[in-house]
């Protein structure tokens, strides 16, 4: 008689009852050993069951709460969290050295002009399209390229961009600042409300 994974429980699988048995094992002989912190195996269907509850991305209900983590230790499904952003701007983490963010850009929306002097960007695109231009300097944003699904760009320090949607769904990304460019916490409902905390910030 065969295996076939889909007539079996996950937790009554002949396997899984393999695995229990030998992580105990082994915790017995290593109590130190990695495997004897998860004894019941992980991941699983993309959910951390049996790891410590601070590591368990999604939440029990499915879904990820937008805030930021830093400068904790992190694990995150980060499609899952950038996709259930509905902020124009969310940190998920700040630390001292580098910062994520997740974004949600409305339909013919645009990010804005802008420049960063001393960091560099690194930014993702999980859903949607959207033209990104860069340059040397406001007025002459001579580098122009399309960009959608798993497309990712990086924008140099002291570089004028701007990303702007062209799709007619919400652009949903996630970018890495280094170092951070923004407050820790950062949530900004609108692009409306990242402008005037830029502003309140000059």
């Amino acid at each position: 008689m065969y295996y076939s994974p889909y007539n079996y429980p996950y937790n009554c699988s002949p396997w899984r009852s393999f695995d229990i048995m030998y992580n105990q094992h082994r915790m017995k002989a290593n109590p130190y050993d990695y495997m004897s912190k998860y004894p019941l195996g992980y991941p699983f269907n993309g959910r951390y069951e049996h790891s410590p509850r601070h590591l368990r991305y999604p939440t029990d209900n499915g879904f990820v709460e937008i805030r930021d983590y830093g400068p904790n230790p992190f694990v995150i499904n980060i499609e899952d969290a950038t996709l259930q952003n509905e902020n124009f701007r969310s940190s998920l983490w700040t630390g001292d050295h580098l910062q994520l963010t997740v974004m949600s850009i409305n339909p013919r929306e645009e990010v804005g002009l802008e420049m960063h002097p001393d960091s560099d960007q690194f930014i993702r695109i999980e859903e949607g399209r959207a033209i990104v231009l860069m340059g040397d300097s406001r007025d002459n944003l001579d580098f122009e390229e399309m960009v959608e699904d798993d497309f990712i760009f990086i924008i140099p320090a002291g570089k004028w961009h701007n990303l702007v949607n062209i799709g007619n769904t919400p652009l949903k990304l996630y970018s890495i600042y280094a170092p951070p460019q923004h407050p820790h916490g950062t949530i900004h409902n609108t692009k409306a409300d990242s402008e005037a905390a830029e502003q309140n910030e000059n």
